[in-house]
């Protein structure tokens, strides 16, 4: 076994999916509940307002996970739950929300993991232009100062930011997500470069508050998976995976544009040169705010993609299988990504790396016995997870793992017709039901991680 002895065996979850409680606690609005109030944006009319009421039950939902054996969970704050305006006066009750929750996560021996944004950008913020404001570093090193001085004293795992292809990309690129923009190269390469100055500032203001810290970051990526094992298409797919996408409708879903800067100090040449004309000014002391030193880096990895060599220096994509593995959301199912992925970014970026997230939506439902047997969700993870320690073996330096999703909750524009979760949630009753895989995580815990050689 490969893992390491404090192998931090995670899950997570994020704010606006499972908190509910839109209108209480003096929480402000967000731009998901605009997205959500508009009239074909989100499968079935639905939204956020009420998802898990995780608000009201947390207590519960703690004691769910540490029946599970969770050792550390990954939770996203609200900013505008913090601060309704997005700047301004505190809001105690929301501060007192998360504060009694990592008590709790405490009290059951579970470290808390927390993410300071997952795409809920306060809605008073968006009205002043959101991330293409300038100003809004300046509003997200507030808010990051605010919860360190806060939590601080028994919170020491940050996160800044979450999936900015997403927020970015799916909000501002493709629209279909929050706030639903489209918008044009100029105007979107603004907002991801405040974005990573945002990060940047976050890092410093917390290293100032919470001097034992450790501080990280994830973005995410679908992973070139070499279809052998010669060197030339390993080499291939290494390529293809920090390549520059030029794609109208896909250039923000790249990994080298958001990690390069936080890790290596630039962006890439291939990226400043295919970008030239829409970027805007960056100065050197713009390069190093972004790239203050982080403690870990973390990667949201679901899939991956079969990748070779084209014979002349390059790659090129391989079709897949047909009938290939999917999960219920339609992902291609391919535990590979869980090995080349974190080799390849340690190959470059040479921080330890956390899966912040990686998981499925499977078609669960209530059965005869009243159990919910979710067997490919424990096949998917199980395989997965090999790979992960795979990955460790042949010297990736891997701290941990977070399964995606503690329990079902609003899945964004899908609303609630998926379930990653391994608690299943009745949304009319607000019951929740352990699946068989909270059941073998839990066992895959207390194993320390050798029931993945049993198989």
């Amino acid at each position: 076994m490969a893992f390491k002895e404090k192998f931090l065996w995670g899950t997570a979850t994020s704010s606006y999916q499972i908190e509910g409680a839109a209108y209480e606690g003096g929480r402000g609005k967000t731009v998901w509940e605009d997205f959500c109030s508009r009239p074909g944006k989100v499968l079935g009319g639905q939204n956020g307002d009420r998802a898990c009421d995780h608000y009201h039950r947390y207590k519960e939902d703690v004691e769910l996970m540490a029946q599970m054996g969770i050792t550390s969970y990954r939770f996203s704050i609200a900013w505008s739950r913090i601060l309704p305006d997005g700047t301004g006066a505190v809001n105690e009750e929301g501060i007192a929300f998360y504060s009694d929750l990592v008590d709790m996560l405490l009290k059951k021996n579970i470290i808390p993991f927390v993410t300071l944004f997952h795409w809920d950008l306060p809605y008073a913020l968006y009205k002043k232009g959101g991330w293409q404001n300038p100003d809004s570093v300046t509003w997200f090193r507030e808010y990051a100062g605010i919860i360190a001085s806060r939590l601080g004293d028994r919170v020491k795992h940050f996160i800044t930011f979450n999936e900015p292809q997403c927020f970015i990309g799916l909000g501002h690129v493709t629209g279909e997500h929050a706030p639903g923009n489209k918008m044009s190269k100029k105007a979107v390469f603004e907002m991801a470069h405040h974005v990573l100055l945002a990060h940047g500032n976050a890092v410093e203001v917390i290293r100032e508050r919470v001097p034992d810290a450790k501080i990280g970051y994830a973005p995410t990526s679908a992973v070139p998976i070499p279809v052998s094992n010669n060197p030339e298409d390993i080499d291939a797919a290494r390529k293809a995976y920090f390549s520059i996408s030029s794609d109208d409708d896909n250039y923000m879903w790249n990994v080298s544009w958001w990690s390069d800067p936080v890790l290596l100090g630039r962006y890439p040449e291939e990226g400043m040169r295919v970008f030239a004309k829409d970027l805007p000014e960056i100065s050197p002391e713009d390069m190093k705010i972004i790239s203050r030193p982080i403690d870990f880096y973390g990667q949201n990895i679901y899939h991956g993609y079969p990748v070779r060599s084209d014979g002349n220096g390059g790659w090129e994509m391989v079709g897949r299988n047909e009938g290939y593995a999917r999960t219920a959301i339609g992902w291609p199912v391919t535990p590979e990504s869980l090995y080349w992925g974190p080799r390849f970014l340690y190959e470059r970026y040479k921080k330890p790396i956390i899966i912040t997230e990686n998981g499925l939506s499977c078609h669960d439902w209530v059965s005869l016995d009243g159990k919910v047997h979710d067997p490919n969700r424990i096949d998917f993870m199980h395989r997965y997870l090999k790979a992960l320690n795979q990955a460790a073996k042949d010297g990736v330096d891997i701290d941990g793992y977070f399964a995606w999703s503690m329990m079902d909750n609003f899945e964004w524009a899908k609303g609630y017709f998926e379930r990653f979760g391994m608690v299943y949630v009745n949304y009319e009753t607000q019951e929740r039901i352990l699946k068989d895989s909270a059941y073998w995580y839990r066992d895959l815990i207390q194993s320390r991680g050798r029931l993945l050689e049993e198989t």
